[in-house]
């Protein structure tokens, strides 16, 4: 009786069900995004989730992120297992509590039927989607922040978030500084998980090249079918992927990080004079000072040029 109400859907079926129970989902975060996306893919009967998240869960999460309440401390990837456990026997959850990066992406990525980005990270979304287009894989992204979001579908066949998102905004702020409201972040997420439900059941029309954003309560959704991939942009790399010969930049200042991520990189150097087949190295927090730094060390200098970003401590 657990799947009655879904099952005698048309479009799905007892073969669809199968199908569900059959997948193996990626879900990269487990916060305001992931919770939903948790919840719905848990409750639908999808056979096998792997859950990517490193934080721990906090009271100031709790109002877009209900599940924790009897958690907080937990690691949220161990705690949404609990949950989920609980929720749904048939659905077991693998959660790693681990920071999500372009050194374990494509590992991950290969496992998965369908991979899910809730991690609301800039480096998280650009590096899973290189994952994604490299291994066919389909890639469901979304962003929430204040009282709008998107989610759209990417890879597996259609364009990647790249080839939408060619470039970074030249600033964004995060929930902590910006805010986010509890219920556009649950729609959002929602919205997620019935876009992978449509992948996994193979239904029509594709999620896969759609848009859908909304402002407030005001929808908008468009097709992206036709974008061109492009031909340059900015790789992140994990600090694990740094070569001995790399010219490292630290842009955290001293107050943010007191030791640099790799104990040659410069700190905030006036000039970069990279050495002929040098690559350089851009690090910050959130990869946005990074992407920046390296757009305008591009205009001068044709070398490689790669990003970290290294997150909030653990």
């Amino acid at each position: 009786m657990r799947y009655a109400r879904q099952t005698v859907l048309p479009a799905i079926g007892e073969a669809g069900q199968a199908r569900l129970a059959a997948a193996h989902v990626l879900v990269v975060g487990a916060g305001a995004l992931g919770v939903p996306v948790l919840q719905y893919l848990t409750g639908a009967g999808v056979g096998r989730i792997t859950l990517v998240d490193p934080d721990r869960a906090e009271i100031s999460n709790l109002h877009r992120q209900p599940i924790y309440g009897r958690h907080l401390g937990t690691p949220k990837a161990v705690a949404a297992a609990l949950e989920m456990a609980a929720l749904n026997p048939d659905t077991v959850v693998t959660p790693l509590v681990a920071r999500l990066d372009p050194a374990n992406a494509p590992d991950l990525v290969a496992g998965a039927d369908v991979v899910l980005d809730c991690a609301d990270s800039f480096a998280a979304t650009y590096a899973l989607s290189d994952a994604c287009l490299a291994a066919g894989r389909p890639l469901i992204a979304a962003s929430v922040l204040g009282t709008e979001g998107f989610a759209g579908g990417f890879c597996g066949g259609a364009p990647s978030f790249r080839a939408v998102f060619p470039d970074l905004p030249a600033q964004a702020g995060t929930c902590a500084t910006a805010g986010v409201m509890g219920p556009m972040a649950g729609l959002i997420g929602a919205l997620q998980a019935q876009m992978a439900m449509a992948v996994l059941l193979g239904l029509h029309p594709s999620p896969l090249g759609q848009m859908i954003r909304f402002d407030g309560l005001r929808p908008a959704s468009f097709r992206f079918d036709g974008a061109p991939e492009p031909l340059t942009g900015h790789r992140f790399i994990a600090t694990s992927q740094m070569r001995p010969d790399d010219l490292a930049v630290e842009l955290r200042g001293p107050d943010e990080a007191p030791l640099p991520f790799v104990p040659h990189a410069l700190r905030q150097p006036e000039r970069l004079r990279p050495a002929d087949g040098q690559r350089v190295v851009f690090a910050c927090r959130s990869g946005l000072r990074a992407w920046a730094a390296a757009d305008r060390l591009r205009r001068d200098w044709p070398g490689a040029i790669a990003l970290v970003a290294l997150g909030d401590p653990l």
